[in-house]
Parts: structure tokens; C-alpha cells; sequence
């Protein structure tokens, strides 16, 4: 057994205040977000965790890239038949999390998710490398497969078949936009007294903050 007990930091780079924080949350993801690229060296400051509750009952997290935000929200994609796509569609209802470590903050974000109009993927689609394009036709994402080669020598095939040909995007395959209903942004502090502001939306669209105890 590994006791982890001893494993402790002391966060004493930031604090989060009131008063000096914007009346709309995107407003604030956006500054943190190029803020941890920008200052804190982040390689891939867009991995997020998109956080599901699967067919079986269970919550399920895993990691993938935001490509897109705006006022409306958060835009990913994937495979629609894949684990990830077929809970969205039983129960968009959906967290994401972001966690800038050389930052010492986190940003959680309830929301509800719904696909992308096919244009949208469409463009996306386009953006990506060949090999991205036919990594997304070859993958039945989360099924079974009897080996790696099987995966590779499919792949192999689809490279034959589309050789000098324009790839063109799956309908399986595509965007989910997020809609955020609440996003809590943790600075992390001395103590262990982090702060943390929520934002939630209200029926007239506008955003309450609320300070909550770490």
C-alpha cells in the first residue's frame, strides 16, 4: 500500500476576489484560459474532462480537447455511436473540468449538451489532417476489437480506397456544444482556504455569483 498522506502544496499564487471579476463567466474563462497558456506553460491548456453518467447508472470521466468557446458555450467533438455519445444522447446533462496545475486553478462547468449543426462539423472536419479524418471513419470508438493489427491493416484499406479522393466527415462522427448552466472557478490558496466563485444562470439569462467555502 503507498500512504499519500505526506503529499502536500502550499498554492500562494493567485487569489480570486470579487471584486476584481467580470459579470459574465466566459469573460473569465477567457482570461484564465490564454493566462495559463500565456503564463503558466500549459502544453495543451485545452484538455479538458468531460464527465458523463453512461447507460449502466455510472458516471464516466475521460479527457478530450475543447476546440471552440464563445458566449453561447463549449464545443467538442467525437464519435456519436462511441460510450461518450450514446449517455449525451439518454442524458446531455454533462460536467466539464479544467485543471491548470502550474496555475493552481480549476474550473468546473455544469451544463447541457446538444450537437453541433452538421455545418459546423462539416468545417471542423475539413480542418483536420487526413489522417485524423480517417482515424475518425476507421474507429468504432469504445467498441471491442480483437487486436491492434486489426485496427492498423483497416486503416491500411481505408488509405487505398481514398487515395486522391476528398475525405469527407461521417455522419457518426461530429460536434457537441455545451451550454453552460453553472461554472465554479477555484484558485487555489494558502491553508487550504481556496477561494471559489460560482456562477450560476438564472431565468432571465443573467449570471449569479456566489462566493462558496472551500
Amino acid at each position: 500500500m503507498s500512504d499519500l498522506s505526506n503529499y502536500r502544496k502550499s498554492y500562494e499564487k493567485s487569489e480570486l476576489l470579487e471584486t476584481t471579476i467580470p459579470e459574465d463567466p466566459m469573460n473569465l474563462f477567457h482570461r484564465w484560459f490564454y493566462e495559463s497558456e500565456d503564463l503558466g506553460g500549459i502544453e495543451e491548456v485545452n484538455a479538458m474532462t468531460v464527465s458523463t453518467i453512461g447507460l449502466d447508472g455510472f458516471p464516466k470521466a475521460r479527457v478530450v480537447l475543447l476546440k471552440k468557446f464563445n458566449e453561447e458555450g463549449f464545443i467538442f467533438y467525437t464519435n456519436y455511436n462511441s460510450e461518450k455519445g450514446k449517455a449525451l444522447e439518454q442524458n446531455p446533462n454533462v460536467c466539464l473540468s479544467f485543471f491548470w496545475n502550474s496555475m493552481e486553478r480549476q474550473v468546473i462547468i455544469k451544463g447541457v449538451a446538444e450537437k453541433t449543426p452538421e455545418n459546423v462539423s462539416d468545417n471542423y472536419f475539413d480542418s483536420r489532417p487526413d489522417g485524423s479524418k480517417l482515424g475518425a471513419i476507421v474507429s468504432a470508438q469504445s467498441d471491442v476489437i480483437p487486436s491492434r493489427d486489426f485496427l492498423e491493416n483497416n486503416l491500411k484499406e481505408l488509405e487505398k480506397e481514398y487515395q486522391n479522393k476528398e475525405i469527407l466527415r461521417p455522419k457518426h462522427w461530429g460536434g457537441y456544444l455545451v451550454r453552460p448552466i453553472s461554472v465554479e472557478f477555484w484558485q487555489g490558496r494558502p491553508n487550504r482556504l481556496h477561494d471559489r466563485i460560482r456562477y450560476q444562470l438564472l431565468e432571465d439569462y443573467n449570471w449569479k455569483i456566489e462566493r462558496l467555502s472551500p
